[in-house]
């Protein structure tokens, strides 16, 4: 191609070939169209790909992209060469009444969506001479918006098809053997016969217990409910029940039936995400399920090219049966980020799944409660929401304050008829809520009495005091998030092998709530320090989790200190707030009266104001990203010296970062408190070995015990923390 006569999109520098604009634009017009056309905006979507890259046009991105690509490297740049805001200007002119919803998406399609003073700014300036106006032959239907609260993800879903179409067209020119590992997945249909074959042959083998009839009960509903049109359903099903296989079911026929493109499972804790990723993979194949969070590390795959596939599919998912966590999930709907919101397009028309949903953050309950709102009604996403203990999330939620208050979801449909009566027909435990609160020793004293016992406590300081005082007979383990993923998952896996292989063993365990939801072990007795109802429960989960001891006890208790403030003594105030009436602990009707506890002590819905930012003509998008953290991380991450890490840390400084060393090295990093970094710094403990990136060598500093110690060497006192 004539470089002089062709306006430049992109030079392939392999071989110096060009993609003309017109050929970029095409294409990612068409890819655009077909992303927003499952929403019913596929001519906004084609406009959005006409307009994107109408500031290329310019002499001086021309004469840039020569310079940079090598093309003449000789020639000189004069003026600015930018160009995403000129698509904005255009649309302007050419849809004077409608621009407004695509000019934050054509001007921030490499940077990211603007606040809206900072978007009016960029629009001040004029289309460049050189550039061409050309009518666009589209009819762009107003959309049919119902609510404030729905325009800001209406944009972002319009950005992200855009960006997502960009990327790819771009990928399909420069990097063509890359775009090519893309997609080739089986249908929904294939796979909801995979697993119809899979739970057939669960049925055949297993043993006809009360827990497996419950099991096949719920399943059976989840077949029956699963005809009906895409709304809000939930899935309440105590520990036991099999609710993980079922929900899937439900999700995997409704979404045949109604015709939807994906099944996304977003989950609180990635312990959990890890345990159910690796079920659905044997059931579905791994080419058909995409595991995203952040410690998911792929270099460990045998199949290379399955492992880049997986890579690629985390920037758009584009799979069938996605597995990820909350905060990838919500942050990215609130993201202003091109690389967040690539994959929200890959939302519309899919069934969502939001497990353990009892764990969604009352600071943020608002804004998540409106998206599943908006999701719904705008862009046809069927949602469940499966636990064994669900809040409320219907109705007026409200404070005792008046002014917090916000009207939940309508018609939340429960999968599971009145009367099955299911919390009292799979109960396995009892429930004892002791009086006098201990201290440590007095706790390590009771634990000692029992030769196979679980201890969840609040706090890492909580659980370090109290395993240090255990004795060290048997099997005696410790579980914090000071310990680094690897180590986490190896002590987890040792918990279960010692419950499966012998039972003379003793096995004592003190962890931290890590442990608590999702994690499929299996004690006679469990001792759970005092907190919400529904961490309670999720203890007691635990506990004779196959019934096969008649009853189990779950014991709760204080400790001779106060609680934490913040969401700990929160959740446990609201549960102390019902103790004197009389409940089943394990009913429905406990945990509403609860939830309705919890949220009369909130003192916003809303902790951010991301209502201000968003709900407005004026939308703040940089503002609102920045600000919608469901985790505060006051935290600095921190490479230790747990099996082969420091060999990685070395090809780290060989070969500088790249994604798979970066994900590998993520198993072997703890995010670090800020007071405890200071302790470490101070004792000479930290390096940091490239920008940004700490590492501990020191062994002395991680225990095979408890993981991470904060530690001055050379005195005899140590703080596990």
């Amino acid at each position: 191609m004539d470089s002089e006569n062709t306006i430049i999109s992109h030079v392939r520098q392999s071989d110096m070939a060009i993609q003309s604009n017109d050929e970029h634009q095409q294409g990612v017009s068409e890819l655009a169209s077909k992303f927003a056309e499952v929403f019913g905006m596929a001519e906004w979507g084609r406009v959005l790909g006409l307009l994107h890259d109408k500031g290329k046009e310019k002499k001086a991105f021309q004469h840039h992209i020569i310079k940079e690509s090598g093309l003449d490297p000789k020639i000189k740049v004069d003026g600015d060469y930018r160009h995403a805001y000129v698509g904005a200007l255009i649309a302007t002119e050419l849809f004077p009444n409608l621009h407004l919803l695509i000019d934050n998406a054509l001007i921030g399609h490499h940077r990211g969506l603007y606040d809206d003073g900072d978007m009016r700014e960029l629009m001040k300036s004029t289309i460049p001479d050189e550039v061409t106006v050309d009518e666009i032959n589209a009819y762009l239907e107003k959309p049919r918006v119902e609510k404030p609260k729905d325009i800001h993800h209406l944009e972002r879903m319009l950005y992200s098809c855009l960006v997502d179409a960009d990327f790819l067209d771009t990928e399909a020119f420069m990097q063509p053997e890359q775009s090519r590992l893309r997609g080739d997945h089986d249908s929904l249909a294939t796979l909801e016969k995979r697993l119809e074959a899979f739970l057939a042959g669960l049925k055949k083998n297993a043993p006809d217990t009360e827990v497996n009839r419950i099991r096949n009960e719920v399943q059976n509903w989840c077949v029956k409910e699963s005809v009906n049109p895409p709304d809000f359903y939930s899935l309440t099903v105590p520990t036991g029940g099999g609710k993980t296989l079922a929900s899937v079911l439900w999700a995997i026929k409704h979404a045949v039936k109604n015709n939807l493109k994906r099944i996304i499972i977003a989950i609180p804790y990635t312990s959990i995400i890890t345990q159910t990723a690796s079920v659905l993979r044997n059931i579905f194949g791994k080419e058909n399920v995409l595991e995203h969070h952040s410690n998911v590390d792929r270099s460990a795959f045998d199949d290379k090219e399955l492992a880049q596939k997986m890579k690629l599919a985390t920037e758009n998912w584009d799979y069938p049966i996605i597995v990820t966590t909350n905060v990838q999930l919500f942050e990215s709907l609130f993201s202003n980020k091109p690389s967040d919101c690539r994959k929200l397009h890959n939302i519309a028309k899919s069934v969502l799944i939001l497990d353990e949903v009892q764990t969604l953050p009352t600071d943020f309950l608002q804004p998540i409660v409106d998206t599943f709102d908006t999701l719904k009604r705008v862009f046809g996403v069927s949602i469940l929401f499966t636990t064994a203990s669900q809040p409320v999330l219907s109705g007026l939620i409200q404070s005792t304050n008046p002014f917090v208050s916000f009207e939940g979801l309508s018609n939340i449909h429960e999968i599971i008829p009145e009367g099955a009566n299911l919390h009292d027909r799979l109960r396995r435990v009892e429930l004892k809520f002791e009086k006098n609160p201990k201290n440590y020793d007095e706790v390590a004293e009771e634990l000692s009495h029992h030769s196979r016992v679980l201890c969840i406590v609040n706090t890492r300081n909580d659980a370090r005091e109290i395993y240090t005082r255990l004795p060290k007979e048997g099997i005696c383990l410790h579980l914090s998030r000071m310990m680094c993923p690897d180590h986490v998952l190896e002590t987890i896996d040792k918990v279960k092998l010692a419950l499966k292989e012998s039972s003379n063993t003793t096995i004592r365990v003190v962890a931290t709530q890590l442990i608590e939801a999702g994690v499929d072990i299996d004690f006679p007795m469990v001792f759970r320090q005092e907190a919400g109802l529904d961490s309670v429960l999720q203890a007691a989960g635990r506990c004779n989790r196959e019934g096969k001891l008649g009853t189990g006890n779950t014991i709760v208790f204080g400790l001779q200190k106060p609680l934490p403030s913040g969401h700990i003594r929160q959740t446990n105030d609201a549960r102390l707030a019902i103790m004197n009436r009389e409940y089943d602990w394990f009913s429905p009707e406990a945990m509403e009266a609860y939830f309705k506890q919890l949220y009369s002590r909130v003192n916003s819905f809303d902790k951010k104001n991301i209502k201000d930012l968003l709900y407005k003509a004026e939308i703040q998008f940089e503002t609102a990203s920045s600000a919608f953290h469901l985790i505060d991380d006051n935290t600095v991450s921190v490479i230790v010296n747990w099996k082969n890490s420091m060999d990685l840390v070395e090809k780290l400084l060989e070969e500088g970062p790249f994604y798979s060393l970066m994900k590998a090295l993520s198993q072997f990093s703890i995010n670090v408190r800020n007071g405890d970094m200071k302790k470490l710094v101070e004792a000479g403990a930290i390096e940091e070995v490239l920008d940004g990136i700490y590492i501990i060598r020191d062994q002395s500093f991680y225990s095979n015990e408890v993981g991470l110690v904060t530690d001055n060497h050379w005195l005899e006192e140590s703080l596990i923390v």
